[in-house]
């Protein structure tokens, strides 16, 4: 007999379910919902304590809601009460930005409010895993079953969005197979969550080092000069658009802010024809709108013309001194902002006029010997969180369809 069953959504193995989210959503009318019209919320409903609202930028985490919130009064949210949702329920957003999900932590607030483009799922615990779910609807399998339901016209936007998302299917594997499929992808996210704050906490400290050294404590015979005299940089040149892909053949590009992400830019596009490049642990910067934005180079790279890499002319291996110094200038570099007809950019000009305080050798040196194994430390564990994401990654769609199996 066959270990696997022919279903709309693919092979799955045998003792899976094939069901809607209509068969697994929790008993309450409740359980699915759409956010309020917006005229229901209005800025001047807005405290700075309360039930928070969820919008989607408060999406835009690896698992759990975050980030910045909005308020309102406990009898404003009472008034919305279906659009509440509460610690465990799956959020979506149903306009804008289409495919985004978030699962509601379990320790920070009571309830919670959708915004006018959320829509929320409580899912029946008897039959589905909420975590599992959750993991489903990140996995290329889910996006799909959200996107397909998605208006081309105008806005982004789901047609008929709590109908489209009661129809959507999902394979059910028997409830302890669902939480042990979410524990391993779970103890992924945990680690990756776990080395970014690490890294946050680590960065915090060379930058307070650096600030106290170079800045509470600046001496009075450190000389004047400009940027050019301290550092060497080049500035970026996009290489001709025929030799761009996304297949990983030649060397990474990177254009600007939009590839920029905690530390290192993430990989999108190569180029079989670099032209201007960015060595090792250079420091980047974006020079056109928003000018300033700031990443290493994690390996050699071809640089478009939105970036700039520096490193420190008398010793480039001194590049903690290098990221944590342009860092300081980010105020002045920012500026740069308000200038040009329509967008913000730096010119090579700007960034050899750039005026700055030029520290003694020794003191540099000195900095330098102690912040970069912090620093070090930093860039090994951004390589571990590449490696984890991709890991979980490569799992996700194996477990998701049965293709991996996790031991019960």
């Amino acid at each position: 007999m066959s270990e696997w069953s022919d279903t709309d959504f693919g092979k799955i193995p045998k003792n899976w379910n094939l069901m809607k989210i209509a068969d697994i959503k929790g008993i309450d009318k409740r359980s699915i919902a759409m956010g309020p019209f917006g005229s229901n919320i209005k800025a001047e409903n807005f405290v700075s304590s309360g039930v928070p609202i969820i919008r989607g930028t408060n999406l835009n985490y690896a698992k759990y809601v975050a980030g910045v919130f909005v308020y309102l009064t406990d009898e404003k949210a009472d008034e919305l009460l279906g659009s509440n949702c509460r610690p465990g329920d799956l959020v979506f957003t149903h306009r804008g930005t289409i495919g985004q999900v978030g699962l509601i932590p379990n320790n920070k607030y009571e309830r919670y409010v959708i915004s006018q483009s959320g829509m929320k799922l409580t899912v029946n615990p008897t039959l589905i895993d909420n975590e599992y779910l959750f993991y489903f609807f990140k996995s290329e399998f889910g996006q799909f079953q959200i996107l397909k339901y998605e208006s081309q016209v105008g806005v982004p936007s789901i047609s008929n969005p709590l109908t489209s998302l009661k129809e959507i299917e999902i394979p059910v594997p028997p409830l302890p197979e669902q939480r042990a499929i979410a524990a391993v992808l779970s103890g992924l996210d945990d680690k990756i969550d776990l080395l970014h704050r690490q890294n946050k906490t680590l960065e915090a400290m060379v930058e307070t080092l650096f600030r106290q050294w170079f800045v509470e404590e600046a001496e009075n015979d450190w000389k004047n000069g400009v940027l050019s005299d301290e550092f060497d940089f080049t500035m970026g040149q996009s290489p001709q658009g025929t030799s761009f892909n996304q297949e990983g053949f030649g060397m990474p590009m990177f254009q600007g802010n939009a590839d920029f992400e905690f530390r290192f830019p993430k990989e999108r596009v190569f180029t079989t024809e670099p032209t201007r490049l960015a060595k090792k642990y250079d420091t980047l910067i974006s020079v056109r709108a928003p000018v300033g934005a700031q990443n290493m180079a994690i390996k050699e790279c071809c640089i478009g013309r939105g970036v700039a890499a520096f490193r420190y002319k008398s010793n480039s291996g001194y590049y903690t001194y290098t990221y944590f110094k342009l860092r300081s200038l980010m105020k002045e570099i920012q500026q740069f902002n308000d200038e040009g007809t329509v967008f913000g950019s730096i010119s090579k000009g700007d960034f050899e006029a750039l005026e700055i305080t030029i520290p003694s050798r020794t003191i540099i040196d000195s900095f330098e010997s102690m912040t970069k194994p912090i620093n070090d430390k930093i860039i090994e564990s951004c390589l571990q969180i590449q490696t984890l994401e991709t890991l979980r990654d490569t799992l996700l769609p194996k477990l998701m369809s049965g293709a991996v199996r996790v031991a019960v």
